[in-house]
């Protein structure tokens, strides 16, 4: 049996101030021509399916017209809720919504039954386990000796009547121990949601939804397959990719990742202002239209930069400043001696401290000048 592994779609998410529900739509597309090419079994999304539990009108039109295709494709898609969705939004009229052949898992109630799928040679019984924290499964197993979410996941599956001599293929929204993180996703102090992989022995295949990198987690059959899109900044590096698993038999799996191509790509540039803002540049690179983190690496601030150089990158997000003042470590303490020192000599003396260097005479002059009127209109 062959699958496509999808996760957190986070549809309706926003890059700084940027909506992507454009980019979201391109790559909802390209999922819809992979299945229809590729003729996948079954499609399994592993959780975050919008951005917020309450998400924007509209993202839920987006998602409705996509899951009408998949439908209409004759694809069975299986769906859980992560920790950025309201597993009971996302579920609701789940029982009516799977005669279409879409099956969304409904909020968490203790119990973990399969849904049985063929391709006609092999059965494959797949598990949906949304999001859950211990309390979760501490509501319905109150004698369980559940203090992290590793108890309670397994407390979960040790409790679902699953024969391990089938193949059984898990989906669900957690945090492995040892995954790779992204600044996109949700952090608990202390790592306090991580769950060891050992919880997930038995299965043939678990499909991992909540990190946006795609990685092995533990053992080669658990995976995340990563977000479609780039959400963030630290994300620029990573190569997305579509995962189709193909299970067919114990121990007989085998992964393949087809590209995604984006709409607009996230990249990060840096150099000085004059460098960036000089025409030749812009036009060499190509950049105009992609969405951008600038860092400029002038030792002084240039005024407005980020409104005029929008001017020529439309999509920058995110400016920043690489120079001695921003790499300094420097604190500034009190002063012993400031009834000692004139107004000029303490600005002199912050400058330094900010700045990792001495003002230059030019504005020094115009600080003494400052200073100067400021005397003759008190």
């Amino acid at each position: 049996m062959r699958f496509l592994h999808l996760s957190d779609l986070h549809l309706g998410r926003r890059l700084g101030e940027l909506s992507l529900i454009e980019d979201q739509r391109f790559i909802l597309a390209q999922i819809i021509r992979l299945v229809r090419e590729e003729h996948p079994d079954a499609i399994l999304i592993a959780g975050d399916v919008y951005d917020k539990s309450i998400p924007s009108t509209e993202a839920v039109i987006m998602f409705d017209g996509f899951l009408n295709e998949l439908s209409e494709l004759g694809v069975p898609t299986l769906i859980i809720s992560g920790n950025h969705d309201s597993a009971e939004r996302l579920s609701f009229a789940s029982k009516l919504i799977a005669k279409s052949g879409v099956h969304i898992a409904s909020v968490y109630d203790g119990t973990l039954f399969p849904i049985t799928l063929s391709d006609g040679e092999t059965d494959v019984n797949f598990y949906l386990l949304p999001f859950i924290k211990p309390s979760n499964v501490k509501r319905f197993y109150p004698d369980a000796d559940i203090t992290s979410y590793t108890d309670a996941l397994r407390c979960a599956i040790q409790n679902a009547d699953i024969d391990y001599s089938a193949l059984n293929v898990l989906v669900t929204h957690q945090f492995v121990t040892g995954a790779q993180r992204s600044e996109s996703e949700e952090i608990s102090v202390g790592g306090a949601d991580n769950c060891d992989a050992s919880v997930f022995d038995g299965f043939d295949y678990v499909a991992l939804g909540h990190i946006h990198r795609a990685q092995i987690a533990g053992a080669p059959h658990v995976r995340y397959c990563g977000t479609p899109l780039k959400y963030s900044f630290s994300e620029a590096s990573h190569n997305k990719t579509f995962t189709m698993v193909e299970l067919t038999g114990k121990g007989e799996l085998h992964i393949k990742e087809y590209p995604i191509k984006s709409l607009r790509e996230i990249r990060e540039i840096r150099g000085t202002y004059d460098e960036i803002a000089a025409r030749s540049y812009y036009a060499d690179t190509g950049l105009r239209d992609e969405l951008l983190h600038i860092t400029l690496t002038d030792e002084d601030d240039v005024p407005d930069a980020i409104g005029r150089l929008r001017t020529i990158y439309r999509y920058l997000l995110k400016l920043d400043y690489d120079n001695a003042r921003t790499r300094s470590e420097a604190e500034i303490t009190p002063m012993q001696d400031l009834e000692e020192k004139s107004p000029l000599e303490l600005v002199c003396d912050l400058f330094r401290l900010q700045n990792d260097r001495e003002m230059t005479a030019e504005q020094k002059r115009y600080c003494a000048e400052l200073f100067d009127r400021m005397k003759e209109e008190a």
